[in-house]
């Protein structure tokens, strides 16, 4: 790769001037509309979301660093020739690709022959570096992850929110969800329109408008009600994103995505970005109140390990999953506490949750508040749950569940596993621990799986067997230092449909987000109602009819040690070496019968 010939700030400058020409906004709707419609017909398939994947295609953070630089002035709403516009389109394009230029330009600039040689040269040990994957990181989340646990974060703040807002975030959500169905609704009525235009006249413009009348028929919510919580999203008409001169600057479009067009109507381009601020706005909001602050710190540990407890109890029954867990070394030596802990046979989960967030400095590349954040938000995490987990092993200690009870724990704990779980969006996070997370060898303790509330939502939604969702963590705990991939997400749908296996002569297995085309199909049939196929084809489904399949069943029936053992070996087979076992167990079976 070439060194950049211009500054970042040079190509920042020169896209500011493109976002900010006559009618620009209409180059944004057709980017959206391009790169963040799908289309397909019946069932949605993964042939379908193929260009969701593309490199060439733009993702949210570039398509809301225009947004940004576009409101930096007042919107000229004038509908520009399609030529001109095409040129927008191409000229954007060509700035963000620059400007990608420019950040991985930082990965070069601290080699030197000497650090070559030393073999200690890390360029990602820098926050200039982080920078880029901070900014180009895959999405965390699914838009309507954001919704859903959303209403569940702020449940507890309704009071708040009512008395000073004038709505809780739960009817936000109701609102956000039928804004998306007016899009869709308009997404069909675009081509009736197209038809009977003039190809000067065309803009995709409409298609992301809606208007209070719309969403009150979709929700039947009364008017003022609606109007309200559209115009606690919207940019303010002064609102001229004064503090965003530099890419990690804060954008106010993230926290005030909507815009409102001349017409009156509401301008949503991203539906992503406005579930994400659904999801993260309000906490800002009420964090401004100094005195309820101390509340809304409560609410939020209490949402993240009430949430956890609830999705692993989805695996592995009520019975099974303990919260607010805490460990004495005697009656008036507390030693630590377990945020959520999972007994099943001889293994054992122990989650610690956390509701730390990545600052605006960090995502700067503040070398110091990268690594002050990691630190809070995984690091602490962690060593809490390794104490945690050398205390399982040692008669000591008692293992006490809320309300004074002791568990009782198996005596020949086979492994333990450490989930690090955050609460919020956290750019980079499964790159930045393999980068900063210091960990120390433990027996029989497998590394730690960092991940957020959404990865493990994802994980519980499509791994609800404990068998299965067991032997996908253990393998991922072994193979932690030879995958890499933009999130979680894509490591969890590499294993649905090619069930997770590396071989140990392979060092480094890079996972392209293509790999999630399978479970994020799964997830938006089970959560969005969308026309698919509910489990990917793969590990789920080509197992279930076979003899080994009944067995793995067996053994979650009553999961004892050795037989917890023989599911692990069984289901981390290949398809075809489970179907040759079924057919001699088969054989062996028929002929037992016949003697």
């Amino acid at each position: 790769m070439e060194k950049p010939t211009r500054t970042e700030q040079e190509v920042f400058a020169d896209l500011a001037a493109v976002c900010q020409r006559p009618g620009y906004v209409h180059a944004v709707a057709h980017l959206c509309f391009r790169d963040n419609v799908i289309f397909y017909q019946g069932s949605m398939k993964a042939a379908d979301l193929q260009k969701m994947y593309s490199p060439s295609r733009l993702i949210r953070t570039e398509i809301n660093t225009l947004l940004g630089l576009m409101i930096k002035a007042e919107i000229d709403w004038t509908l520009p020739h399609p030529a001109t516009i095409q040129a927008y389109v191409d000229e954007s394009e060509r700035l963000l690709n620059e400007l990608h230029d420019c950040l991985n330009g930082e990965f070069f600039s601290g080699l030197t022959p000497e650090a070559l040689k030393s073999g200690t040269f890390n360029p990602f040990d820098r926050g200039a570096v982080l920078r880029e994957p901070i900014f180009y990181s895959g999405e965390a989340a699914y838009n309507f992850q954001y919704l859903d646990l959303a209403s569940r974060k702020y449940a507890a703040d309704g009071p708040w929110l009512i008395a000073k807002m004038g709505f809780t975030i739960e009817l936000a959500a109701r609102v956000v969800k039928a804004i998306e169905e007016v899009h869709t609704d308009r997404m069909h009525a675009i081509r009736l329109t197209l038809m009977k235009q003039h190809p000067d006249e065309w803009t995709m413009l409409p298609v992301f408008a809606c208007t209070v009348d719309e969403i009150c028929a979709k929700t039947a919510l009364n008017e003022d009600l609606v109007k309200r919580i559209l115009d606690a999203f919207t940019l303010p008409g002064a609102e001229r994103n004064a503090g965003f001169n530099t890419l990690h600057d804060f954008n106010a479009l993230a926290a005030t995505p909507l815009l409102r067009m001349p017409s009156g109507e509401y301008l949503s381009l991203q539906a992503y970005t406005l579930a994400e601020a659904i999801y993260d706005a309000p906490f800002y909001w009420m964090a401004q109140d100094e005195a309820y602050l101390p509340t809304l710190t409560k609410n939020r540990g209490d949402f993240t390990e009430n949430f956890v407890a609830e999705r692993l109890q989805l695996v592995f029954g009520a019975d099974h999953v303990y919260s607010n867990v805490e460990i004495y070394e005697s009656k008036s030596k507390r030693v630590s506490d377990i945020d959520v802990l999972v007994v099943w046979g001889n293994r054992v989960v122990i989650v610690q949750a956390k509701s730390k967030r990545l600052r605006l400095e960090a995502r700067k590349g503040n070398d110091q508040v990268i690594r002050d954040d990691f630190k809070k938000a995984v690091q602490v995490a962690y060593e809490q749950g390794a104490t945690c987990a050398k205390s399982l092993f040692d008669s000591r200690y008692k293992i006490v569940q809320l309300g004074g009870s002791e568990i009782v724990l198996p005596q020949d704990i086979k492994e333990v596993y450490l989930f690090c779980v955050v609460s919020d969006h956290y750019p980079a996070l499964s790159f930045q621990a393999r980068q900063f997370l210091k960990t120390e060898s433990i027996n029989r303790v497998q590394a730690p799986l960092v991940l957020d509330v959404f990865a493990l939502d994802a994980m519980t939604e499509m791994l609800q067997s404990p068998l299965q969702f067991l032997s996908y963590i253990n393998r991922r705990a072994n193979y932690a230092e030879q995958l890499m991939a933009s999130q979680e997400l894509t490591i969890l749908g590499f294993h649905l449909t090619k069930n997770l296996w590396v071989a140990p002569d392979v060092d480094l297995m890079h996972l392209h987000d293509d790999f999630t085309a399978g479970l994020d199909i799964a997830m938006a049939v089970r959560r969005a109602g969308v026309d698919g196929a509910s489990t990917p084809d793969g590990v789920l489904t080509r197992f279930t009819k076979t003899t080994i399949g009944n067995i793995v069943r067996g053994i979650e029936a009553r999961p004892e040690a050795a037989t917890i053992d023989l599911g692990f070996f069984l289901l981390a087979m290949s398809e075809e070496g489970i179907i040759q076992m079924s057919r001699v167990v088969d054989r062996l079976a028929a002929q037992t019968r016949c003697a």
